[in-house]
């Protein structure tokens, strides 16, 4: 059974920015059916919480790879049959998040096809959206530790970790916070023998910022649990955090700023916190590293249905993997996987980090 275990030798290897994940492939095939297309090009790209009106079916487009990078983007509707990534690097391990906007809706759009395709070890899903726990044969049989966090409304929110390897244990609370039932379908922390995993679905501050005291609550106790974690042990964080943490990340930035949840400075400011605590702070330092290995890069993970963004290349980066600094340099690769649209309005994020397979 493979846990997460920290190797010496690694924790001596160099981390830089040269660890870059190849690009993949998707191929075309006469058994595709109509409206799916497929594309050649290497992963980039955003997220957000209510439902999106949903656009007219149209036969898939694929921008141009000349387009500026933004722009440079599938525009499928549903994801195509057969699709392909580079094999994973020996020595690691696979961890995918990917805010499907609705498992339901995701499974009519070609869900089952990406997951075959990854095979990621640890697979987290935002906004599930689901009722019970479902019963999805992709899902069971590739993984045999399913944990689902789903909130007490009908159809919303929704969180889960499905794994390959089993956890010592599991929990589903942010401790501290006064609203467990908001807290419900947001959180889950899996904790292994060398590292916790926390998967959330950050609260989003809302339509005119009207939940924003809501967020600012949330994240408020996050920051206290997270640092309770990492003085024990080191911590990976991923999910849709629901914040673009810099200019680069999103279009028409100035045009957003303290207007648009997700990119206000209560918002940007408690994430810098928890990145670069004060000084005289005891508390350890994380590390965005999607933004760590791409510094200059505007890639985006979510795209409104609304306004045809996806076509304009108007997006976000919201979905993220966040390390406590100190086992950075065990990852080997994290990307965003552009070219897996269509079956939601988010893209998925996936990271290789270097383990030590266990008895």
């Amino acid at each position: 059974m493979a846990y997460f275990r920290t190797r010496q030798s690694l924790l001596r290897s160099p981390f830089t920015s040269s660890f870059q994940a190849a690009g993949f492939l998707i191929r075309r095939s006469s058994m595709a059916p109509k409206g799916r297309t497929v594309s050649k090009r290497k992963a980039s790209s955003s997220g957000d919480e209510d439902d999106e009106p949903k656009t007219k079916t149209k036969r898939s487009k694929i921008a141009s790879p000349a387009s500026s990078p933004g722009n440079a983007q599938p525009t499928n509707k549903v994801l195509p049959v057969h699709i392909t990534f580079p094999r994973r690097t020996p020595g690691t391990l696979r961890l995918a998040t990917w805010n499907i906007c609705g498992l339901a809706a995701s499974q009519k759009k070609g869900f089952k096809y990406y997951v075959e395709a990854e095979d990621a070890d640890i697979l987290v899903l935002t906004e599930t959206k689901v009722n019970d726990e479902p019963v999805d044969p992709v899902i069971k049989d590739r993984y045999p530790y399913r944990y689902w966090s789903i909130s007490d409304k009908k159809t919303y929110s929704g969180t889960a970790i499905l794994s390959k390897h089993k956890p010592l244990n599991v929990t589903k609370t942010l401790p501290g916070h006064p609203d467990p039932s908001l807290v419900k379908g947001r959180i889950i922390t899996l904790e292994f023998e060398t590292c916790y995993l926390i998967a959330t679905y950050v609260v989003n501050a809302g339509t005119g910022l009207k939940t924003l005291d809501a967020k600012k609550e949330w994240n408020v106790h996050f920051e206290a649990y997270i640092r309770d974690l990492d003085k024990k042990k080191p911590v990976i964080w991923t999910g849709d955090l629901n914040v673009a943490p810099t200019e680069l990340d999103l279009s028409n930035a100035k045009r957003n700023w303290n207007k648009t949840a997700g990119y206000t400075e209560a918002e940007t400011t408690a994430f810098k916190h928890i990145l670069n605590p004060p000084a005289d702070s005891d508390a350890g330092r994380f590390v965005d590293v999607w933004r760590h290995l791409h510094p200059e890069d505007q890639h985006y993970t979510y795209f409104s249905y609304r306004f045809n963004c996806r076509e304009k290349g108007l997006g976000w980066r919201l979905d993220m993997f966040v390390l406590s600094e100190r086992i950075v340099e065990r990852t080997r690769m994290c990307e965003i996987r552009s070219e897996i649209y269509g079956a939601s309005d988010h893209c998925p994020v996936v990271m290789e980090f270097e383990f030590e397979a266990g008895p």
